[in-house]
């Protein structure tokens, strides 16, 4: 299981899901808590709205980490949120091959992101600060930038 296929589509075994429900972490903590999680190594990290007992609405907040993180992401759960604890489990993980590659615009070159399955791309998708920047700097719509990429082979 932990061979790669020849196209380096691969598994990964040694992922962690931590989850926990929050009803009384005020909201401007949220954003704070989800930038330092990502900052020590998390791969991903978002909140899903939820109803708690008594009808309460609260966030669950959702983390999927390597296992060697675990224990800098418990100790921002627990010192930087008002949980008293939190349900994680292993988590098994396939994903594509991926790379990247530069698509030149008309403003300036553009980082694409692509996925492969059986060794073709079936997946491509512009680098949003590369295009978010292009639009600022030449006062364009970034829905623009975009279009101008899709137009490329």
């Amino acid at each position: 299981m932990g061979e790669h296929p020849p196209n380096h589509e691969h598994i990964d075994t040694e992922m962690w899901k931590l989850e926990v429900n929050l009803d009384d972490t005020p909201g401007e903590w949220l954003g704070y808590v989800m930038d330092k999680i990502l900052e020590v190594g998390a791969n991903d990290v978002y909140y899903s709205p939820i109803y708690m007992k008594k009808n309460r609405p609260a966030v669950q907040l959702h983390i999927l980490c390597q296992e060697r993180h675990f224990n800098r992401i418990k100790d921002i759960l627990l010192t930087e949120t008002t949980t008293l604890g939190f349900r994680y489990y292993p988590l098994t993980v396939y994903r594509m091959e991926r790379r990247q590659r530069i698509v030149e615009t008309k403003w300036g070159p553009v980082t694409v992101k692509e996925g492969i399955h059986n060794g073709k791309v079936i997946k491509s998708s512009p680098e949003y600060e590369d295009c978010r920047q292009i639009a600022e700097e030449h006062n364009i719509p970034l829905k623009l930038v975009y279009e101008e990429i899709w137009k490329q082979p």
